[in-house]
């Protein structure tokens, strides 16, 4: 306790002394992300189990934080097969330096590619050319459409017609994870203006119902022009690219954001790695807290059956579900943070209120049965031992209850607690109405299955 006491005190003052170094000119959000940031890193502290099996969350984390501090934002290019990106990527570098092939699927691993545009506090600009989302199927494609949005600031997203089963699916998993997107409609050459428009409003009629307003430019990557030769031969010769409108879209989206998108991604993976580390948490202590749970509810069983005395046992109750909470921070090695305290607390007044009731009623009861024994020859003694038992399960399942509700809150409390990435973006959410914008509009999906973790 003492431990995570000191750590939660080391971040707090960390960010007070932030604060005392800003004085009167207030940072701009990535300045204020790479400070808190950067402190956090230098606060995390893992033990060799941890270091471990986070190794490759941490490797990942590390990386993204070194592209943070050298204004290094990476835009991913994602699509079908042989809808055109790597040949798109191309345009917009103004040189081949991707292999393209008529026979698609010639891109096989990510490749990274410099995009020299000049953008102010953005030092480097990759551009990522990534397999195909429908060469693998199923799980496989969400892992893939996952790994690939964690590693990219701002996302590409590639289609050459109207939108697939499979395109509408990759595009839900990359909103789950908060993704900055822009939709491209490459080809557009192949249709006429007359039909381009209709099918740009068949593709937004089929987006995910959150993603219709994101941006969709039309462009032609590497556009053909069939050619008359006077032989009666006919071939196809390629034109200019027809990107510029896409060009200048990015152009002023990262003189505009683009500084804030790298610092807000950052800030994602850092929470990512956080919860990471405290579902660990939970996981190895999972059979001890149900141990420690075990032990106390079977003291509070004992305690409420053979006790015939209600406040007693609300008191009784109350001692141990304090005691329980207590040994299960300390057993989690996780502070409890006052505003989780709280919630906490408040949240066990109820349950303890229901379940005063009950027990009163069932006290109450078994009151009326004893006192009644003399006259029935002992009689009504009968009925007062399952009255017991039923008092003795409910407090079993009160002290069960009360463990979820400690893992659980402990899950979550790190990210309301200040000096953490999560708290950052929640205050960011409510102060910056651009950073509330992007929150909003590409919520994290929340996987975190609790029922797995949980005592």
């Amino acid at each position: 306790c003492d431990r995570t006491r000191s750590r939660s005190c080391r971040a707090r003052g960390l960010v007070a002394q932030t604060d005392s170094m800003i004085g009167a000119a207030p940072p701009s959000v990535p300045q204020r992300c790479r400070q808190l940031l950067n402190q956090w890193e230098q606060s995390l502290e893992l033990d060799e189990r941890e270091a471990s099996l986070l190794a490759g969350e941490r490797l990942a984390l590390k990386r993204q934080l070194q592209r943070l501090q050298l204004h290094h934002i990476r835009i991913a290019v994602i699509g079908r097969v042989g809808v055109g990106k790597s040949s798109l990527i191309n345009a917009l570098i103004g040189r081949n330096a991707l292999v393209t092939d008529v026979a698609h699927g010639s891109t096989r691993h990510q490749q990274a590619v410099v995009w020299d545009l000049e953008v102010p506090d953005i030092q480097q600009i990759d551009l990522i050319d990534t397999p195909g989302i429908d060469e693998i199927s199923g799980a496989g494609r969400d892992r893939l459409a996952s790994r690939m949005a964690k590693g990219a600031d701002l996302i590409l997203f590639v289609l050459d017609g109207d939108l697939t089963q499979a395109e509408h699916h990759a595009l839900t998993v990359l909103l789950d994870e908060g993704k900055a997107i822009q939709l491209v409609l490459n080809r557009c050459d192949r249709w006429r203006q007359d039909e381009l428009q209709p099918l740009i409003d068949s593709i937004r009629s089929r987006l995910p119902k959150r993603s219709r307003d994101l941006p969709l430019i039309a462009v032609a990557a590497a556009p053909r022009q069939a050619m008359l030769h006077p032989d009666g031969t006919v071939s196809s010769e390629p034109m200019p690219a027809q990107i510029q409108p896409l060009a200048n879209e990015l152009s002023d989206q990262l003189q505009r954001q683009g500084d804030l998108l790298l610092a807000l991604n950052s800030l994602h993976q850092a929470d990512r790695f956080q919860a990471s580390r405290q579902r660990l948490k939970l996981q190895r202590h999972r059979r001890a807290a149900q141990g420690l749970i075990g032990r106390y509810a079977a003291a509070k069983a004992t305690g409420v059956a053979v006790n015939p005395v209600l406040a007693i046992d609300l008191a009784g109750g109350m001692a141990c579900d304090t005691a329980l909470v207590m040994q299960l921070c300390q057993l989690y090695d996780l502070p409890m943070p006052k505003a989780g305290a709280r919630q906490l607390l408040a949240q066990l007044t109820g349950q303890n209120a229901l379940l005063g009731g009950i027990q009163l009623g069932l006290t109450a009861l078994k009151q009326l049965l004893l006192v009644a024994a003399p006259f029935s020859s002992g009689l009504t003694l009968a009925p007062a031992a399952p009255i017991a038992l039923a008092q003795a399960a409910l407090a079993v399942h009160a002290s069960k209850r009360t463990g979820t509700l400690v893992a659980k809150e402990l899950l979550t409390s790190l990210q309301r607690q200040g000096g953490q990435p999560g708290a950052l973006l929640k205050r960011l959410a409510r102060q910056d109405p651009l950073v509330h914008h992007w929150l909003n509009a590409h919520p994290r999906r929340s996987d975190v299955d609790l029922q797995v973790l949980l005592p």
